[in-house]
């Protein structure tokens, strides 16, 4: 048994840091896409695989006894391997899964579009798969991706790599799934539905710009949380809230200009937590809005990227010269879809596992 697999990743358009505190955010699923191929061994061993480095262990009823302790590189995909063999909660045959490498700027640098989520949403169906478990991918990899994080994130990065399309997405409580007071398998199945809902939008003009440098989003939440006490936190999600709901109907009308006010008032909030626009994004965003075109912060800031609206295809593909005269990487993004099996294009992730 064998398959490939692709997912997106993401950007989010609005609700950033007001997701954490019981805020909505809208996200788009964006590309390039990667991919990943599972499979099943004749054996109990799991191998995950990158390009230059594998990870093996013993599937086990608990998770995976790795035989050394998980790399970095490694952690989401394996917390991800580990908490669907918990679910399972049986012993089994083992399984590969090779991972294609995230998209990456032209110095090499994470692009900020949710490499991590998205290799947790591929290491969950994969793991799923193979096994032949029932069991939800989008609550397992939602857990998943947090365990990794120490508890921290919304989980609107991973909900948004497995809808794909443009979502509104409410946080989901892990907690419950992470406890050991019963069997991981019955908290799934007591556990509440996701508040995800994929929205019907009109075409959009996206682009990505990167401001070359990463930056740290647990580091970035955290200087917020020390900043913002409970009312004012609260003031910022009712505002963001707001905003956001603008900003979804100018969307779904197509209505350009409706899009910039949301969007230039989502940037000034954003901005008013401090240290969440650096220079570089100011002159990121400076030269799109000499072309005619709206843009905010897309994520935590501090680094990474901005995301972009054009009022049509013309001044888009203007913007993007703009950007490539002044050596800025930027790509021109299409709405994708979510988590899906793939025909072809798996050949060298199958030839990583021989």
């Amino acid at each position: 048994m064998q398959r490939l697999l692709s997912a997106p990743g993401k950007l989010f358009l609005s609700g950033e840091y007001a997701v954490l505190w019981g805020g909505t955010a809208r996200l788009a699923a964006v590309g390039p896409r990667a991919s990943a191929f599972v499979r099943r061994r004749d054996d109990r061993e799991v191998h995950l695989v990158l390009e230059a480095e594998r990870l093996r262990g013993l599937a086990t009823p608990l998770g995976v006894r790795w035989e050394r302790e998980v790399p970095e590189e490694f952690r989401f995909v394996a917390t991800a391997v580990d908490e669907v063999l918990r679910a399972r909660r049986r012993d089994g045959l083992g399984f590969g899964v090779a991972f294609a490498p995230s998209p990456r700027a032209g110095n090499g640098q994470k692009l900020g579009t949710g490499s991590s989520a998205r290799a947790a949403v591929l290491a969950t169906e994969a793991a799923r798969f193979v096994l032949e478990e029932r069991s939800d991918t989008l609550k397992l990899a939602l857990l998943a991706h947090t365990q990794a994080q120490g508890g921290k994130g919304s989980g609107g990065d991973v909900a948004t790599c497995f809808a794909g399309g443009v979502v509104r997405y409410r946080r989901f409580d892990t907690t419950g799934l992470a406890s050991v007071s019963q069997p991981l398998a019955v908290s799934l199945r007591h556990s509440p539905p996701v508040d995800l809902a994929r929205l019907s939008v009109a075409p959009t003009f996206l682009v990505y710009a990167f401001t070359g440098q990463s930056a740290s989003t647990p580091a970035l939440i955290q200087k917020a949380e020390q900043r913002m006490d409970g009312p004012a936190r609260e003031r910022f999600v009712q505002t963001s809230n707001t905003l956001g709901q603008q900003l979804e109907e100018a969307l779904v009308r197509g209505a350009f200009e409706s899009l910039r006010e949301a969007t230039r008032e989502l940037q000034a909030l954003l901005a008013g937590l401090g240290a969440v626009e650096t220079t570089a994004m100011e002159r990121l965003l400076a030269l799109a809005a000499s072309y005619g075109c709206a843009g905010k912060v897309s994520g935590a800031g501090g680094g990474d990227g901005v995301v972009l609206f054009c009022p049509d295809e013309a001044t888009r593909t203007a913007l993007l010269e703009g950007y490539a005269a002044r050596e800025v990487f930027a790509l021109s993004l299409a709405i994708e879809p979510g988590l899906r099996g793939e025909v072809e294009g798996g050949s060298r992730l199958e030839r990583w596992l021989d």
